[in-house]
């Protein structure tokens, strides 16, 4: 009897495994969901960056509902030199991470607001430089010809510039032309300014990307189809090519993002990001250099937070690239 329940519950499994609704008609967008979900690892990664998210939108309610706020001076929480009272930086009930030396403005609220600009500003950036790439990398990738060769030869010309060195020395001028142009002075015209160089930059990667995958995808049975039946360009693109573009994309911005966030942080770390008393993780990196020996608790918090933060993304993408790689089996599901 066991051995006859045995062999049912085989051809059931079988019956189920051959189910076209669960495997053969799954997208390959769902097969790398499934795949994804399975990585551990990946899923930390994922809601790791939920949680800052969260943190950066609901930030204002974050800081009511606990009591902090990260622009007030707190004088006595600090001592007649500057320095935090008590050991690990100030750290108490009223301050769970401690003050800032000098200030003694809560170290916790501004690393709740400081996500809200990080984030913001590689969120932005990368919905720029991705909208960018992708129009001019399947432009190059559909017209060929004349086309392709300038923009291939732009994207050539754009990454011979040292980005990072042009974006520091080009700061001043750059922004007090915005400022001329009615962008408003101050953080609003350093982010645009900020926003603008990582577009004019970073749109040649994901051109690259686009151009390539387009270039294989123009010759496949399926759009050859659709051009024999007569589908129009507007069909093409929007119905059977961005469909098959979309893993590749999502994993780009992915492992673009988190570099984005690095770049804000360095470039308020050297003082050409935001303007004190913004809160910004850059910020408080630059500020803690003073501090490292009589405080190093304020370098280790701010730092330990962007590498968490970086990690997370870094982890996520790499786990939606294993699970969007066209070369994965199938039958591993």
């Amino acid at each position: 009897m066991a051995r006859v329940r045995g062999k049912f519950a085989k051809k059931e499994t079988t019956a189920e495994v051959m189910d076209p609704t669960k495997v053969v008609g799954l997208s390959p967008f769902q097969l790398g969901i499934a795949r994804l979900r399975r990585d551990r690892v990946a899923v930390i990664g994922f809601w790791v960056i939920v949680a800052f998210v969260f943190m950066a939108v609901f930030a204002p309610i974050i800081v009511k509902i606990f009591g902090l706020d990260p622009y007030k001076l707190d004088r006595s929480a600090i001592n007649d030199y500057g320095l935090p009272k008590g050991p690990f930086g100030g750290i108490s009930w009223d301050h769970p991470l401690g003050v800032e030396p000098g200030t003694g403005r809560d170290i916790l609220g501004r690393l709740i607001y400081g996500a809200r600009i990080s984030l913001l500003v590689g969120t932005i950036g990368t919905i720029l430089t991705t909208s960018v790439g992708l129009v001019l990398g399947m432009i190059a990738g559909l017209r060929r010809g004349i086309v392709d060769a300038i923009i291939s030869r732009l994207g050539d010309v754009t990454l011979a510039f040292p980005s990072l060195l042009l974006l520091i020395a080009l700061n001043q001028p750059f922004t007090q032309r915005l400022v001329d142009l009615g962008v408003p002075r101050g953080n609003t015209a350093r982010l645009t300014y900020i926003l603008l160089v990582l577009m004019i930059f970073g749109w040649v990667y994901v051109a690259r990307l686009v151009r390539g995958q387009v270039l294989s995808l123009r010759e496949r049975e399926f759009i050859e189809a659709a051009r024999s039946f007569g589908a129009p360009n507007r069909h093409i693109i929007f119905k059977e090519l961005l469909p098959n573009l979309w893993p590749q994309i999502i994993v780009l911005v992915s492992l673009s993002l988190p570099g984005y966030v690095s770049i804000e942080a360095t470039l308020s770390f050297l003082g050409l990001g935001l303007y004190a008393p913004t809160a910004s993780w850059g910020l408080m990196l630059g500020d803690s250099v003073g501090y490292y020996r009589s405080d190093p608790t304020y370098l280790v918090i701010p730092g330990l937070t962007l590498m968490i933060l970086v990690l997370a993304f870094n982890l996520f993408g790499d786990g939606l690239r294993d699970a969007f790689d066209p070369r994965s089996d199938r039958q591993q599901l």
